[in-house]
């Protein structure tokens, strides 16, 4: 008796085989990659963040965490910007040049775009969070004051553009984080610059 073999079955039966074979590597693998990537928890710690800015009103911050931090994102009204020069005498390092930031932020507004303002919300002198304080000559801070942030901890006081007041607890300016515009509404907080100007 002789057994007639069909070579077009046998090779369907083989490349389905092979097909169900694959994609059960491909369930079998998914988990193992998965578990390659960073945790939410490693993501908030260190991973650059995304900030939409196109809804960010004249006069509004908005806080955001990177690397376990707050970073404000700024929207700095023309007449804030003006204060920049009226403040210069009354700062510690009025040029920066003692402080935490990148090539592109050294200028006077400290940004890439002066009216968007990108700055570690921590104070320099012992890591407090200072607080935002646009209003000009209040009571509390008296007639000098021109807005900026206000540490309440000790005491410390910074412009518009985050730079130090003189006689204050704080040694220095307040940081700035690496950042740059994917589009004109998008920043990119914590990747490497491409950018080195507006």
């Amino acid at each position: 008796m002789t057994d007639d073999i069909d070579n077009r079955k046998r090779r369907f039966l083989t490349q389905s085989a092979a097909v169900v074979g694959a994609i059960g590597a491909g369930f079998a693998v998914t988990p193992f990659l998965a578990s390659m990537q960073p945790s939410a928890k490693a993501r908030a710690s260190g991973a650059p963040v995304e900030v939409d800015i196109s809804r960010l009103e004249p006069g509004q911050l908005i806080r955001v965490m990177w690397r376990g931090k707050p970073v404000w994102v700024l929207r700095r009204t023309p007449e804030a910007l003006a204060t920049l020069a009226e403040v210069r005498d009354k700062l510690l390092d009025p040029d920066s040049e003692e402080s935490d930031q990148p090539e592109y932020a050294h200028n006077e507004a400290r940004s890439l775009k002066p009216e968007i303002f990108v700055a570690v919300g921590v104070c320099t002198h012992l890591g407090c969070s200072p607080t935002y304080r646009p209003d000009q000559r209040p009571a509390d801070l008296g007639p000098d004051w021109l807005g900026g942030f206000f540490c309440p901890c000790h005491g410390s006081l910074f412009d518009i553009a985050g730079r130090v007041y003189k006689g204050v607890p704080a040694p220095k300016n307040l940081e700035i984080p690496p950042y740059r515009y994917l589009t004109e509404s998008l920043l990119f907080i914590g990747g490497a610059n491409e950018e080195e100007s507006a």
